[in-house]
């Protein structure tokens, strides 16, 4: 159900809004001391503005309750409380449940792979997020540096070729355009930049 003249009902995003905040409480963005709300309401926001609808905003806001907070039984909690197509996209957004994870370059291919197989609604939620994580790494690494990539499992170059790998998948898959672009551009100031910093070879 939507309601209110932006086709959302607000009843509804402010529970998701409320139950995002409780289950990442005192988690931050990786290596910052920004709170990782700001993340979840950021895809949100880009999930909105790409027109998505009152479901696939709310994914927005949880896509990474269940793999980062509970697993199994956070994305039985999103279902019973926001409905099947919700939880549904939350699943397909996330890149395990298992604890221990998976090895870091195990679960990035399968997740490209698992990609070919999801329906709209779980391309636009995940390339906002990508979107949205390629920005802040760019913001950052126009700060830190070159330290920047010791925050990251797959360093430098595991982290460049996963989202480089990722939009690609996208472009094919025909997840929306604008937000496409924008991070196919982002990641390319992103690869010019730690290109121009790279150590010359010998």
């Amino acid at each position: 159900m939507m309601g209110g003249r932006s086709g959302i009902e607000y009843s509804r995003f402010q529970a998701a809004f409320l139950m995002a905040d409780r289950l990442h409480d005192r988690q931050f963005r990786k290596g910052t001391t920004v709170p990782y709300i700001s993340h979840l309401l950021g895809v949100a926001s880009l999930v909105m503005e790409a027109g998505g609808d009152d479901d696939e905003v709310i994914a927005a806001l949880l896509h990474d309750s269940a793999e980062d907070q509970g697993g199994e039984a956070t994305l039985t909690e999103i279902r019973n409380r926001f409905g099947d197509r919700v939880a549904d996209i939350v699943a397909a957004c996330s890149d395990t449940f298992e604890e221990p994870k998976p090895p870091w370059k195990e679960r990035k291919v399968a997740y490209l792979a698992h990609l070919s197989e999801v329906p709209a609604s779980v391309l636009l939620v995940s390339c906002a997020d990508k979107l949205h994580n390629v920005r802040a790494i760019l913001a950052d690494y126009r700060i830190v540096g070159e330290g920047l990539w010791e925050r990251f499992r797959g360093g430098r170059d595991g982290t460049l070729w996963y989202y480089r790998t990722l939009c690609n998948r996208y472009y094919e898959l025909s997840a929306p355009a604008r937000l496409v672009s924008e991070l196919s551009s982002t990641i390319e100031t992103l690869e010019t930049l730690t290109e121009q910093k790279a150590p010359a070879s010998t």
